[in-house]
């Protein structure tokens, strides 16, 4: 018997932008560990499938995330709950590492505009930001920032904003559905980080940050020089 084997060919992708908006879990930080243990037990504690709940969490806020594992529960016993959860994302930083080529990245970055964007609280961001080793960009988006949680694009243009970058000039780092949804509603380009970004059709897609190749132009742009698999 022979064995067929498949190969993939590396093709380089370059986009050009005025500012870059970072999502942090999944993006900066692998954090699935300490998700996916509090998220089974609150999913347990609450009489449902940990695997069906896990599907929903990444890249929402924890009160938006209840509110569609739970849909008949009052508002108030979610936003109550998702400050309990926080508080323990918060003190457990067990297994929470940088997602590989992120502090060369963020190195490269230091110094042109661009902001975390992240729907957990400034404590939980500082935490695992920390926890991983690497610099918290000075522009921050957190869930104190915004009234509604990714996939609205809310987050993403107060980035923007407060980059004083119009939305169009603006490329997003996101691992998350809810997250690229986000970026794309807000009407920009979308680079997908790991595995579970590949099916939310991004812009463009790379396995980690070890794929990307931060440069500037003669006019002061920022050009990604990206490495995709095909």
């Amino acid at each position: 018997m022979s064995a067929t084997t498949s190969t993939k060919t590396t093709a380089s992708v370059v986009l050009t932008t005025r500012a870059l908006l970072l999502d942090m879990d999944g993006t900066l930080v692998n954090s699935d560990a300490v998700v996916e243990r509090c998220w089974r037990d609150w999913a347990v504690s609450h009489g449902l499938d940990p695997e069906e709940a896990l599907k929903v969490v990444h890249g929402r806020q924890g009160y938006a995330t209840m509110a569609i594992l739970l849909p008949e529960r009052p508002v108030e016993l979610n936003y109550a709950e998702n400050a309990e959860m926080l508080a323990r994302e918060t003190a457990d930083t067990d297994g929470v590492v940088p997602v590989g080529g992120a502090a060369e990245f963020m190195a490269a970055i230091d110094g042109l505009p661009h902001a975390l964007v992240t729907s957990a609280d400034a404590a939980l961001a500082t935490a695992r930001m920390t926890a991983a080793g690497l610099r918290m960009p000075e522009v921050r988006v957190t869930a104190e920032s915004v009234k509604a949680s990714k996939p609205d694009p809310e987050g993403f243009l107060m980035g923007a904003a407060e980059l004083g970058v119009d939305p169009a000039d603006c490329i997003v780092f996101e691992d998350s559905a809810a997250g690229i949804a986000a970026g794309l509603a807000a009407g920009m380009r979308v680079i997908g980080i790991g595995p579970r970004a590949a099916a939310h059709a991004p812009t463009a897609h790379v396995p980690d940050l070890t794929s990307i190749r931060v440069t500037t132009t003669p006019g002061g742009s920022i050009r990604l020089t990206l490495a995709t698999e095909t």
